[in-house]
């Protein structure tokens, strides 16, 4: 073991973005002495793999469904080549690499100091750092948090199932595949086949049952699928994979499959991409060092403070696997560090993680915050109430029956003041929409709260003040 190199307040293993948030609120708002390691790029997978990189290229294809659609308001649309899905990644690599910079000058800014390396925990205030020469050095600190994050999974008993990739490795893709198959039900999957489908790839998604997204409400899964399927995307449901074989000359893939209509091969692939979960981050983490104590799936176990079960030890983000979205784990490290180093006030902070916001950016978009209809109707019984409504959208005025796409809004209030619960919409705009009922749900509005409120006329959003 290498000999202690310094001492710090505060050692924070993992650069993404709950680590770094955390790191610098200690830093910069209390003048802890920050010590940052992360071994991979700085900001995590949100911002290289994650929710930016994927928001660029949901409006790619947001843009592609725009064009298709000009053509019913009068626009003559001529498309004179091909999406360039190459010269595309290049500005989207580079605007991800143009953050990570912007990471690294925060972190100096706040006077958070940055290793880039590897760290396992010695003991309880220890950690030894493996740099990228390969020399080693040991730091003590007196807390410590983990906020190492997830990774993708694949499957290990499908022979062949390495060929295929996962969603970090969907931004490493060069060339656009003309067929694609996807595998999960999950919002990354959902995500990812909505894209490849509106830029003009083939699309297929495997599914275990009948729909996808399956915590979220029903409405949502019910209207999500079946637009998927008007869309022209290839759901196979109720299905299992048994091999992948990979054609050496061409590359292409064939995947053997089970679904609903029986036994089949998909030939010909030029990608099969991976999206049944996600792992914590922990190999060689050196938790068993530490004492530290981890769940069934292997997540780190905390409390509602983000304590683990070793005193100075805390965890945070995706490696807790406790609703495992960039903004809750950046809220949960500020108030970790207003807590740890910031005054008295501050002593209970932590983070409440009921009633928060989440969207799918699908094509259309999803909302949802809160209780879906089926959790409501368990916790509330026969005091929940349920307002709804489906419609089409003023944007597909123009466009003819078979091209519009859905809009649905679901309400979902408790007790005679009918305080709402839950909140689940679907259609155009629903992120952005989203935002703004959030706040006031978290507040604790009611149905009477939303009805007060004069509606925006023309918009989609005026639906959800205007429920009967």
């Amino acid at each position: 073991m290498a000999p202690v190199s310094k001492e710090y307040d505060f050692l924070v293993i993992g650069g993404g973005s709950g680590g770094l948030a955390c790191a610098r609120r200690a830093s910069s708002f209390y003048g802890a002495k920050t010590l940052a390691v992360e071994s991979n790029r700085l900001g995590g997978t949100c911002v290289n793999v994650g929710c930016v990189p994927k928001k660029i290229t949901w409006n790619a294809a947001a843009i592609a469904e725009a064009l298709r659609d000009a053509r019913e308001y009068g626009f003559s649309v001529n498309q004179t080549a091909p999406f360039d899905w190459t010269a595309f990644k290049l500005k989207r690599d580079a605007y991800v690499k143009w953050l990570n910079g912007i990471y690294e000058r925060n972190l100096n800014n706040d006077k958070v100091e940055y290793v880039h390396g590897r760290a396992q925990l010695l003991n309880k205030n220890e950690a030894e750092i493996t740099l990228d020469d390969g020399k080693k050095e040991t730091v003590r600190a007196k807390k410590i948090l983990l906020a190492t994050g997830g990774r993708p999974a694949i499957p290990t008993h499908i022979p062949g199932a390495e060929y295929g990739i996962d969603s970090d490795g969907f931004f490493d893709l060069e060339k656009q595949p003309k067929k694609v198959a996807l595998v999960g039900a999950g919002y990354i999957a959902v995500e990812l086949a909505g894209m490849f489908n509106a830029l003009g790839s083939e699309t297929h998604l495997f599914i275990r049952y009948d729909t996808f997204l399956r915590t979220f409400d029903p409405m949502i899964q019910e209207i999500a699928v079946k637009e998927y399927e008007r869309q022209g995307i290839h759901i196979h449901k109720q299905s299992s994979q048994s091999r992948v074989e990979k054609d050496e000359a061409t590359g292409k893939l064939k995947l053997h499959y089970k679904d609903s209509r029986g036994s089949g091969v998909l030939e010909d692939l030029d990608t099969l991409l991976w999206a049944i979960g996600r792992t914590p981050q922990v190999d060689d983490l050196g938790l068993d060092n530490a004492g530290v104590k981890t769940t069934e799936k292997g997540h780190i176990a905390v409390d509602g403070f983000q304590n683990t079960n070793v005193e100075d030890i805390f965890a945070l983000g995706d490696v807790c696997g406790k609703v495992e979205l960039t903004p809750v784990a950046i809220a949960a490290g500020r108030r970790l560090g207003d807590r740890l180093f910031g005054p008295e006030k501050f002593r209970t902070a932590k983070l409440d993680y009921e009633n928060i916001p989440s969207v799918v950016f699908a094509h259309p978009e999803i909302g949802t915050i809160g209780l879906t209809e089926p959790q409501a109707r368990e916790r509330y019984g026969d005091k929940v109430k349920i307002y709804k409504t489906s419609f089409t959208a003023m944007y597909y005025a123009m466009m003819e029956s078979g091209e519009r796409g859905p809009t649905s809004y679901k309400l979902i209030c408790v007790g005679e003041e009918e305080r709402i619960v839950g909140l689940h919409i679907l259609g155009l705009g629903s992120g952005e929409m989203l935002q703004g009922f959030g706040v006031a749900i978290k507040m604790g509005a009611t149905k009477a709260d939303f009805d007060s409120c004069v509606a925006i006329h023309p918009t989609s959003a005026e639906e959800l003040v205007t429920l009967k």
